[in-house]
């Protein structure tokens, strides 16, 4: 995947926000009292962002941002089933949010259980079924194979979305909403945006 300019405001304040986080120069913006008591009355996030569970990667602390700032869709593997669908359709048709980041991140386990065919118990199964499109698209790319799942299911969950989240095809051909694949680095804490 390959690299893409920040050309979107919000985009921009997440990345912005990215670079401090990376730099230890946090503003920690919108987490006093009087913002909690602003939220009471409604609330307005500038970005959605579907990402994984895993806890060495909490969007509001790697984009330096506050209380009602992202509406964060978490799930392991960053994957899409029905219910992430319909929340992230949620914050686009009722809450007006215009930017939706699917982030992957380095060292994923969701991933690495799946490219090693781990057995798998309980409901863990769905989550390699879910990985399956990935792995078949990234099993012989040279280099890492975990990493090339990561960023090929990063890819194709974007697409995913693109194609059937409620009237997301015509606002993305309208440029009313934007879709962006990226990757967070869990060692430098760099969030790389990806075509």
């Amino acid at each position: 995947m390959n690299k893409i300019v920040v050309n979107n405001a919000n985009l921009r304040k997440l990345m912005e926000g990215n670079k401090r986080y990376m730099a230890s120069h946090l503003i920690h913006p919108d987490q006093s009292s009087e913002r909690r008591f602003e939220l009471k009355h409604g609330q307005h996030p500038f970005a959605i962002i579907l990402g994984c569970s895993d806890s060495r990667v909490p969007p509001e602390v790697i984009f330096d941002q506050g209380l009602g700032d992202l509406y964060v869709v978490r799930v392991v593997g960053n994957v899409l089933d029905q219910m992430i669908v319909a929340s992230i359709e949620y914050a686009v048709l009722h809450l007006d949010v215009r930017l939706i980041m699917v982030m992957g991140h380095s060292q994923c386990g969701a991933v690495q259980a799946t490219c090693n065919h781990n057995q798998l118990e309980g409901h863990l199964p769905s989550l390699t079924f879910a990985l399956n499109a990935a792995l078949n698209k990234a099993k012989d790319l040279p280099g890492d194979l975990t990493e090339n799942v990561i960023l090929a299911n990063v890819g194709l969950v974007s697409e995913e979305l693109k194609q059937t989240g409620a009237h997301f095809p015509e606002m993305m051909k309208k440029g009313e909403l934007v879709i962006v694949p990226a990757y967070y680095h869990i060692d430098t804490g760099k969030v790389e945006l990806l075509t």
